[in-house]
């Protein structure tokens, strides 16, 4: 974003939209920005990381070779690695490489892994030789058994383990026990990145880097852009593939390259699912995803995997328009090869000598060299009009090469690359990168703050329309609120009755009533308290006295007439607990009940249009003595019932039958005051179970109801009352108002000034910020993308449309002054445009 001058001030631009929404707490909680800092600073950032990730021996690193046209990245068949490779751009004459070396401690753990998974020695001592000796040796021999290091997982295996030896001591003096150590290319006395990079691909040495960082002079590198070559999602390290999914999942990480072996193993593995599902969940890459199916070459030997590679692109990334199939190998060399000639055998005696040379003198075939023969021989890509080429049995396959090169030349080459696919993706990729990629991302920034634009908009022209208005003098902002004055007080008034009628809603559904209920509960516990305490302290004796006292010319007292004292007794003593806690519940509620609506808007209204509270205080509070003597008469109703037995006190064949039986025959033995004294526990036991049903049955069904109905009665008959009252008072409310009107008026009008100027400024704040991301826009040819602005003609008040009689003069329609926006400031519209707003809108 450097060289666009005009999206140099992006971060600042955004910010203030940003800001502007913190002061707008309304606003807040219905916008998500986390998507807009996320392309914000896609869009700003220096660099733009383009993650290559796929399996292993998926072909990431030939396919960046393939991209930069230059060998820089090892890509051995079998070499798994937990190295990260990093390449940014380089000023022609300064490239370099840096390199970081694994730890003895993380090659320990890699060796291990190998280890268990090839069945050899689980203890890996790498300092001790014979160890070291002993697993080259097996490493060697399992190459051998499977027939070469790439022609099994097995093979493959052992071959990384042997290059993890061989590099560990072949670099053992750039190695830290514990740490990881750092060198530049000048450490080792390389002079160009060349030499650099061929150290950094010897199989032996890449083996023991953790990270390697080049810096390259390649036109697709500009502008910040770093290819990360990363370890397989499937490396026998969980740590290394672990370093692959933090990569793709990391905030900075913009795009990423899939790179996927369908196309020769037949079907997606689980990782390469599990990478798929990783890439799309991080919002900072969105859509800047690229899938490559890699070793294309191999559908073209086996129709039944071109069939299964077809289908699962047409079924799986059918939307997605960035889909390639390469041949990076064929694609990679075919670009290399076009230098080479006939002197050097097209590379065999440069680009692959290493590979060509063998210690008993007889030349060995490279990869490339094998797919290059079958790919003339067999994979029906070669037009027949235009290639008749013979692939003879009887020359070694370096021979067909060199010959067939030499008898095709460079449209065979042309068309080799061609079929490979690499061109076709590297000028995608360099096509996006130099010219998409800075558009797409202020595309996707703009995109994300397009709602945020509309609704700060939105709220800034309601708000200004709201003030504009409003009356503009003192006088008419009292006519206002004089002519409001009636439907102000209705409001309060129903504000009034529809909160008392909330209130004993929730009075009546305990559960939504905490308070009320725990206050209930309390009077539950003192009511079965005070029967326990009752009983546990009645007296037969006491009560013998006081029922002989009523008939003193007798001496004998009958068991009923115990019985009768003594539920007199309990009845009574129920009743002073029943009322005292029934009054201390509709008080505590009534207290409540006063404190809340004394906090609420409506009844601070109430006071700024009257003075007072139209005595809504006072007739709580009468209100509440006319509920406590309901509930004293409701409660004392209630315990005066107690005196009567229950009927299932005599009903055949329950306790309380049995148990008066047992106490008659218990209290009725004799006749003095002694018998009805042992006989104590009985009658106690027999009052016990007559009480206790008594008191539950108030306590847990009938007294919470009594309760409920007489709040509801009372209360909502008061608040209709209320209400009614409050709509009465308009001529006391009118003569209050004119008298404190002048200055509610003069406020009213310094706030609305001072709001509207708040909002001016919003807006200037606001246009300032949206043209700027504007101009960024359009100088990326974004004009469908720009942002809202709030215009001139945007703050207009809508004129009506008038009556166009003769008598009715134009400026009798236009009486508001209408300001408008210029440059960021607020300034005074003229009367002509007042005239060519109202020409214009009239028929």
């Amino acid at each position: 974003m450097d060289e666009l001058p005009s999206c140099q001030s992006l971060q600042e631009q955004v910010d203030a939209l940003l800001q502007l929404l913190n002061q707008e707490p309304s606003l807040r909680s219905q916008q998500n920005t986390t998507a807009i800092h996320t392309s914000l600073r896609k869009a700003i950032a220096p660099t733009f990381e383009i993650v290559f990730a796929g399996a292993f021996s998926a072909g990431k690193s030939m396919l960046i070779n393939a991209l930069l046209e230059r060998e820089l990245l090892y890509s051995a068949e079998g070499h798994a690695t937990g190295t990260e490779c990093q390449i940014a751009y380089a000023e022609p004459g300064k490239e370099r490489v840096v390199l970081t070396f694994l730890s003895e401690a993380e090659i320990r753990e890699q060796a291990s892994v190998l280890c268990q998974r090839l069945g050899l020695t689980a203890s890996v001592n790498v300092n001790q030789m014979e160890v070291v000796d002993l697993l080259r040796r097996k490493c060697r021999e399992i190459i051998h058994q499977e027939g070469g290091e790439s022609k099994s997982e097995r093979a493959k295996q052992a071959s990384a383990l042997h290059f993890l030896i061989e590099g560990l001591l072949n670099n053992r003096d750039h190695i830290n026990t514990v740490s990881n150590t750092t060198y530049s290319m000048e450490h080792f006395n390389f002079s160009t990145l060349q030499e650099a990079a061929s150290y950094a691909r010897r199989g032996s040495n890449s083996a023991v880097l953790k990270r390697v960082e080049y810096y390259c002079h390649h036109d697709l590198l500009k502008d910040g852009n770093i290819l990360i070559d990363t370890p397989g999602i499937d490396a026998p390290v969980k740590r290394d593939a672990d370093l692959t999914y933090r990569k793709i999942e990391d905030s900075d990480t913009s795009a990423v390259v899939c790179v996927l072996k369908p196309a020769s193993a037949g079907d997606m593995t689980t990782e390469e699912t599990d990478l798929l599902e990783r890439t799309r969940s991080n919002p900072g890459i969105r859509d800047r995803l690229f899938y490559v199916f890699n070793r294309v070459d191999e559908t073209w030997y086996n129709t039944q995997l071109r069939q299964r590679l077809d289908n699962l692109i047409q079924e799986q990334f059918r939307d997605s328009s960035r889909v390639y199939k390469t041949s990076g190998l064929l694609g990679f060399y075919g670009s290399q090869i076009k230098a080479a000639g006939r002197g050097d055998r097209f590379g065999l005696d440069t680009l692959f000598a290493k590979n060509v040379q063998d210690t008993n003198a007889h030349e060995e075939t490279p990869q490339f060299v094998s797919e290059f023969n079958r790919y003339c021989a067999s994979s029906g890509k070669l037009p027949a009009d235009r290639f008749r080429i013979d692939v003879k049995s009887y020359e070694s396959p370096n021979e067909n090469y060199v010959r067939i090169l030499s008898e095709q030349g460079d449209p065979l080459i042309e068309q080799l690359i061609l079929d490979s696919g690499i061109e076709e993706f590297r000028t995608a990729v360099t096509r996006y990168l130099t010219e998409e990629k800075r558009p797409l991302l202020l595309a996707n920034l703009a995109d994300d703050l397009q709602p945020l634009c509309i609704s700060l908009r939105k709220s800034y022209l309601a708000t200004w329309q709201d003030l504009e208005s409003q009356p503009q003098d003192i006088e008419a902002i009292k006519e206002q609120e004089l002519r409001q004055l009636g439907k102000e007080l209705k409001q309060v008034g129903d504000a009034f009755q529809q909160d008392i009628e909330r209130e004993v809603n929730e009075a009546i559904a305990s559960a939504s009533n905490s308070t009320l209920e725990r206050d209930f509960l309390k009077l539950k516990a003192r009511m079965v308290s005070r029967l326990d305490e009752l009983l546990n302290t009645f007296s037969v004796g006491e009560v013998h006295k006081r029922a002989q006292a009523s008939h003193k010319r007798n001496s004998v007292v009958p068991l009923l007439g115990i019985l009768t004292e003594a539920f007199y007794y309990l009845a009574n003593g129920l009743e002073d607990v029943l009322v005292e806690s029934a009054v201390e519940v509709v008080t505590n509620f009534f207290h409540r009940l006063t404190n809340r609506v004394k906090q609420q808007e409506y009844y601070r209204n109430l006071y700024r249009l009257l003075g007072n509270d139209d005595s809504i205080e006072r007739n709580l509070n009468l209100l509440l003595e006319q509920v406590k003597k309901a509930v004293v008469n409701e409660a004392r109703t209630e315990c005066d019932r107690y005196v009567r037995e229950r009927p299932e006190f005599y009903t055949e064949g329950t306790c309380s039958m049995w148990q008066l039986r047992q106490t008659l025959q218990q209290a009725c033995r004799g006749y003095d005051y002694q018998n009805m004294i042992e006989a104590e526990p009985a009658i106690r036991q027999l009052l016990k179970l007559d009480l206790e049903q008594k008191v539950k049955e108030t306590v847990m069904r009938t007294f919470r109801q009594t309760i409920n109905q007489t709040l509801n009665y009372h209360l909502l008959t008061s608040a209709s009352q209320q209400a009614e009252a409050i709509l009465q008072q308009y001529d006391q409310a009118r003569l209050y108002l004119s008298q404190i009107l002048d200055k509610e008026a003069e406020e009213k009008l310094k706030t609305n000034r001072r709001k509207q100027a708040e909002v001016e400024q919003k807006i200037a704040v606001y246009n300032k910020a949206i043209a700027g991301i504007n101009t960024c826009l359009e100088s990326m040819h974004l004009d469908r993308k720009k942002l809202p602005e709030i215009n001139r003609s945007d703050l207009l008040m809508p004129l009506p449309i008038p009556d166009l009689s003769p008598q009715l003069e134009v400026s009798e329609v236009l009486e508001a002054d209408v300001t408008t926006e210029a440059n960021g400031a607020i300034v005074s519209s003229t009367e002509a445009e007042h005239q060519k707003l109202f020409e214009e809108s009239t028929p």
